[in-house]
C-alpha cells in the first residue's frame, strides 16, 4: 500500500455521537416534569461521618461528582442528578433527581429505588471502591445505599394579589407614571 493513500484522513473523521462532551450545560427546570428530594445514606456503613472516609482514601465529594457527571451524561434523555449538600460531618448526603416524565402515584419508590440501586450504585461501588466503606452484611446483600426521598413541588409565582396586598410594585404606580404623596390624618404637615 502506498504511504500517502490516507494523507487525507482528517477529512472523514466524525466523532461518535455519545462521545461528545457536553461542556457547561445549562440545565432548564422547564424541561422536567418531576422532581424529587433524595437523601442517601451508606447501607451498614463503617463512616460515622464523611470526613471518615479519608482512612479509605476515598475523596467523597469528588467521587460524587465524577459518578453523578457521567450519569448525567449517559441519561440526559430522562433524567438529571444535581448534588445539594454534602457536609463532610455528617453521614449522608443531599441530591435532587429530575426527571422528564411524570412518576405514576404509587410507583416513586419502585421507580427511584431503580435508578439508586441498578444504576447508581455500581459505578459507587465498584468504581468509586465504595465496596470499602460498607461492612459484612452490605456486601452480602450487595447494597450500598439507604435512600428516603421526597417530591419536590414547585408553586408557580403568581403576580398577581396575593392575601389583598400588592405582591407587584407596578400595580401601585399609575398607568400615567405619576407618582403623588397621601397625606395621612396621622401625619402633621411640617413647614
Amino acid at each position: 500500500m502506498i504511504e500517502n493513500f490516507f494523507a487525507d484522513y482528517k477529512n472523514y473523521i466524525v466523532v461518535p455521537e455519545d462521545e461528545k462532551q457536553v461542556v457547561n450545560e445549562v440545565i432548564d427546570p422547564k424541561n422536567y416534569a418531576a422532581y424529587y428530594i433524595l437523601t442517601l445514606s451508606i447501607f451498614d456503613s463503617k463512616l460515622t461521618t464523611w470526613k471518615d472516609a479519608s482512612k479509605f482514601e476515598i475523596d467523597i465529594e469528588k467521587s460524587i461528582k465524577n459518578v453523578l457527571r457521567d450519569f448525567n451524561q449517559m441519561h440526559r434523555e430522562k433524567y438529571h442528578l444535581q448534588l445539594l449538600e454534602l457536609d463532610k460531618f455528617k453521614n449522608y448526603f443531599i441530591l435532587a433527581l429530575s426527571s422528564k416524565t411524570k412518576f405514576n402515584a404509587g410507583e416513586e419508590k419502585e421507580r427511584i429505588d431503580t435508578i439508586i440501586d441498578k444504576i447508581l450504585t455500581n459505578p459507587f461501588y465498584v468504581g468509586q471502591s465504595w465496596f470499602n466503606l460498607i461492612g459484612d452484611k452490605g456486601r452480602v446483600a450487595r447494597k450500598l445505599f439507604c435512600c428516603s426521598f421526597k417530591e419536590y413541588v414547585v408553586e408557580e409565582l403568581k403576580h398577581s394579589k396575593k392575601e389583598g396586598k400588592n405582591e407587584n410594585i407596578s400595580e401601585i404606580i399609575p398607568k400615567n407614571g405619576e407618582i403623588k404623596l397621601i397625606k395621612s390624618s396621622l401625619k402633621r404637615d411640617i413647614r
